[in-house]
């Protein structure tokens, strides 16, 4: 992945810190680390996201984060998550892909998905890069998609705020366009919130008209996994 998320990353290494702790997890499966390996990051996130519930910013990263699972059942949910992750890195080698926890978060900047400063209409880059992003979604359809609209700092908070929620409708609303059932897809507005550059450039609100997506493990996926976990 380009980016490796450092609550993920703290959940690893806390639970790292208890194989090398505990002599009777060195002689267990595979599959019993990752029961613990999930179980710790189950803990670590859950910490996390009360730390942040309430808080605008991260919106995607709260979203992929709050519906932890954990043990073995969370290990195998995050091997699917795996795969998928990696299926958009190379459907959208622009786009900036970090897999958090159970789940995937995507950003999908200027040179992928981006809008005209004070429009929400798909530009043909945006289009052209949704119809890749739409063809891993439907060869995956086991996840819930949380779209996540953004402007720039320029104009009124309230107009901000609608803006964006417009934005994120209209990638809702195209990629059902192209089959990915509506149900799976919900759409919000976050206005000016969290920018990822700078508003004092024309460059930097360019980056930060944007959307987020936030790609979770839907509740066949989860009770297959469960399914599968208590085999072992």
């Amino acid at each position: 992945m380009k980016k490796v998320s450092a609550y993920a990353l703290s959940a690893t290494l806390l639970a790292g810190t208890l194989f090398t702790s505990c002599t009777s997890v060195k002689n267990a499966s595979n599959t019993q680390k990752a029961a613990v390996v999930g179980a710790t990051a189950g803990a670590v996130l859950g910490g996390v996201l009360g730390n942040n519930v309430g808080s605008k910013n991260n919106s995607a990263l709260g979203a992929v984060l709050g519906g932890v699972i954990g043990g073995t059942a969370g290990a195998i949910v995050g091997k699917n998550m795996d795969k998928q992750a990696q299926e958009i890195e190379t459907a959208l080698p622009g786009a900036q892909v970090e897999r958090v926890g159970e789940g995937i978060k995507v950003v999908l900047n200027e040179n992928t998905v981006n809008f005209n400063f004070d429009s929400a209409e798909l530009t043909q880059t945006a289009t052209s890069n949704l119809d890749k992003i739409a063809k891993v979604f439907k060869q995956n359809p086991r996840t819930y998609i949380v779209i996540y609209g953004y402007t720039d700092s320029v104009g009124k908070d309230e107009y901000n705020m609608k803006l964006s929620r417009s934005r994120a409708n209209a990638v809702k609303s195209y990629l059902g366009s192209k089959g990915i059932g509506v149900k799976r897809i919900s759409a919000q507005g976050m206005g000016e919130a969290d920018p990822i550059a700078t508003n004092d450039t024309k460059e930097g609100q360019a980056k930060n008209r944007r959307v987020e997506f936030g790609i979770m493990a839907d509740q066949d996926m989860i009770e297959d996994a469960r399914k599968e976990a208590a085999r072992y």
